[in-house]
Order: structure tokens, then C-alpha cells, then sequence
């Protein structure tokens, strides 16, 4: 049976590899580059890949790259993974500790490059061995935390003529050995806002003289998130949070200009496409009820992360033929912002979350000096995303159902 014989080739692969793989990882982790500046990595990889027979192509501004492995008429599955860092001081004791003062791996997109290389060399093991099917491209991303790097790979053609995508991200809050899986969106959208207001200024002694600034802008700080909450179905989650607020410089001066800045984050895409115009709306009404005017700059940062349901089905048979039954978990849609978004905007596929927390261990939350995972969890993630582009490339039910004469 296929399932079977899948299982006991990553596992014969692994048993020679996955020390190896963990020194790449260990190696990428002591040398983290941020967004758009992954020279170092991406030759690492393009390297390893050339001595894999492979022939990778390096996206223009010589960051990331794109690669593909198999040949003929079937269908093409793109795996994906981010390469950049975050500008982070490293605060592990570790002999992999960051080497770059202010910037480190505490996204885990270090492990997901990893992953995705090995995952790179066994399907081109078995492209050479004529059990590939199809064409599986692989997507080494840049620049995920700007976002931008995703935007950039569809601009040089990297999702033209896929049918399918996936993904994955580590999950300190999974155990190593599962997988957690949600079908529609996974993670939220997130946008950034700044409003400038304007008035006249003046005396603390003669508001009614002017416009009261510092008095419309708090208006505007507690009224506009107030009112997207009456606008808005509640199950969209749409929220505006400020982060930031500057106005005056004397406690008698009413000051003629002022700031606030904050996120706009939603569940929903129908809602995140409209927000900007009902934000916009609201900020207009409530300043000229107080006699200034408002500017908004509304930044867009990504959509939401919505799974393909047939694609999370590809996703779930393959953890439980290679991890074994109660490999996948559930899991809830996350605040965060991921730009895998963008291609789930043009093809169908699915994101999945890979467990890196040991067994009754210590959660390290990503974003956080102090991050690290199992590294146990590097097999575990070819394993998944190996039998997923093969379980995608084939589209036919259980692996098992796929007979040895299909398979050459």
C-alpha cells in the first residue's frame, strides 16, 4: 500500500538527513536576515538545491527564490516557505544563539526554510525515481514581515500555473508530533491607520473662539472604534486599536495639529475590503461635529488567511498517514497577519500550523527574544509537507487507494 511505503521512505530519508537538516537550520538561525535582505540564506539554499541535481532561479533583487522539481503534463503544487528574520535581539543561551546583534530568527521562518528543503530533496529523490506525477514548485519567500515578499513572487509569475498552494508556520503552543488545521480563515487581517487633525489653535481661555483640537481628536480616539462596533456584524471582528497619540506642547495652548495611529484588524474579508471607505466615513463625520478637519492614511497590510476546505482535506490525510492517527488538531483563527494570504486570493490551497513545543515543555511565544523550538518538529514538517504535495499531485482520495503500477 502507498501510505505504507510513503512512511517508510521519509522514514529511510530522515534516518539520514535530519541532522544534517537540523545543522542548516541551527546555521540559518546564527545568521538571520531581514526582509529583502536574505543574500546569505538564499545562496545557502540555491547551494544545497544545485547539489540536489535541482536548478533553482533567484527572484530579482537576489532575494528568495523559486524552484521546481518533476516534469511532464500533471499538475502543479506550489510549498511555500518565508526566509527573513525579525529585528529582534536574540535572548537565548544557546550555541545557535544569533550572531547578528538586533536581528533573529523569533518568527520560526528559520524551521519553515528547513522544512522546505528537505522537503525540496526527497521529492526530487523520487522525481528521479519517476514517482513524482506532476511538477511540485518550490516557493522560498522573502520579506514575510514587512509583508511585500508574496506580492513579489506573484509579480515574477511564481503562482502562474499552479492548482494548488500550501503552507505552514511553527506553533509554540502545539506539541511536536501534530498538526493544527482549520478549514476558512485561519489568521485576520491587519491594516495600520493615521489620522491627522487640523484647526485653528488658540487660548485654553476661548475654546468656544476656536475649534478645541485635543478635545476633537479624543472624540475621535473613542468614538470611531465605538461606532465601527455598531457598523459592522460582530462576528467580523473589525477593531481599531490606537498605538500612538500626540497633540500640543503647553497645557494653555489648544494646539493647531495633531496625530493618532493605531491597527485595524478583521476576521472577515468581506469586511477588511470595505473598511477603509467606513472608516474614512466615520472620521469625517465625527471631526466636523467638533469643527476640525481629519486626514486619514490607511495602510494596507494583508488579508486574511482563508483555507481551501478540499485543500485542508489533502493537508489532514497526509499529517495522519505520516504522523500517525490524532496527528491533527484543531485550531482557532488567529489576530495575526500572515501574507501567505495573497496567494489563497488567487488559487486554492491551505496554511496549517506545525506543532515545536516538547511535550510538557515550556511554550516560547513567537515575536520574542527568547523563541526557540523542538527541533524534532524539522522532520515532522517534511514529513507533512512531502505526503501533502504528492496526496495534492495525485487528487485521488487515501494514499492508500493508490496502487504500486499507478504510482510508475
Amino acid at each position: 500500500m502507498r501510505g505504507r511505503e510513503l512512511r517508510g521512505e521519509l522514514d529511510a530519508f530522515l534516518a539520514e538527513t535530519e541532522q544534517d537538516l537540523v545543522a542548516f537550520r541551527r546555521d540559518l538561525h546564527m545568521h538571520p536576515e531581514l526582509a529583502f535582505a536574505e543574500y546569505r540564506t538564499t545562496q545557502r539554499i540555491a547551494e544545497r538545491l544545485t547539489a540536489a541535481g535541482l536548478t533553482p532561479s533567484v527572484l530579482p533583487r537576489g532575494t528568495g527564490l523559486i524552484c521546481e522539481v518533476g516534469s511532464g503534463d500533471g499538475p502543479t503544487v506550489a510549498l511555500r516557505a518565508d526566509i527573513d528574520a525579525l529585528p529582534l535581539q536574540d535572548e537565548k543561551d544557546v550555541p545557535y544563539r544569533s550572531t547578528v546583534a538586533g536581528v533573529c530568527h523569533a518568527c520560526g521562518h528559520d524551521v519553515h526554510t528547513t522544512v522546505l528543503l528537505g522537503t525540496s530533496l526527497f521529492l526530487a529523490q523520487q522525481a528521479a525515481a519517476g514517482l513524482l506525477p506532476g511538477r511540485v514548485r518550490l516557493i522560498f519567500q522573502p520579506a514575510e514581515e514587512l509583508p511585500g515578499g508574496a506580492l513579489e513572487v506573484m509579480a515574477q509569475g511564481g503562482i502562474s500555473g499552479v492548482d494548488r498552494i500550501f503552507g505552514l508556520h511553527c506553533d509554540p503552543r502545539v506539541d511536536v508530533g501534530q498538526l493544527g488545521l482549520k478549514a476558512g480563515p485561519i489568521t485576520s487581517a491587519c491594516d495600520k491607520l493615521v489620522v491627522r487633525v487640523s484647526g485653528p489653535g488658540g487660548h485654553t481661555a476661548r475654546p468656544h473662539l476656536t475649534a478645541d483640537l485635543v478635545f476633537a481628536l479624543a472624540k475621535i480616539l473613542t468614538e470611531l472604534p465605538a461606532a465601527l462596533s455598531r457598523r459592522v456584524d460582530p462576528r467580523s471582528s473589525l477593531s481599531l486599536v490606537w498605538g500612538k497619540v500626540e497633540a500640543g506642547t503647553a497645557a494653555n495652548a489648544i494646539p493647531d495639529d495633531g496625530l493618532a495611529a493605531g491597527t485595524v484588524r478583521c476576521l472577515d474579508e468581506g469586511a477588511w475590503h470595505a473598511a477603509p471607505d467606513l472608516i474614512k466615513s466615520l472620521l469625517e463625520s465625527v471631526a466636523g461635529a467638533y469643527g476640525v478637519e481629519a486626514e486619514m492614511d490607511y495602510t494596507r497590510g494583508v488579508p486574511p488567511v482563508v483555507n481551501d476546505e478540499v485543500s485542508v482535506e489533502m493537508l489532514a490525510e497526509a499529517a495522519e498517514r505520516v504522523l500517525g492517527a490524532g496527528a491533527v488538531v484543531p485550531t482557532q483563527q488567529s489576530l495575526g497577519g500572515e501574507d501567505f494570504a495573497w496567494y489563497l486570493e488567487s488559487i486554492p490551497g491551505a496554511f496549517a500550523r506545525l506543532g515545536t513545543r516538547s511535550p510538557d515543555g515550556v511554550t516560547y511565544d513567537i515575536h520574542q527574544g527568547t523563541f526557540d523550538v523542538d527541533e524534532k518538529a524539522i522532520a515532522m514538517g517534511v514529513r507533512v509537507m512531502a505526503a501533502t504535495a504528492l496526496t495534492a499531485l495525485w487528487e485521488v482520495g487515501p494514499l492508500d487507494t493508490v496502487t504500486t503500477t499507478a504510482m510508475a
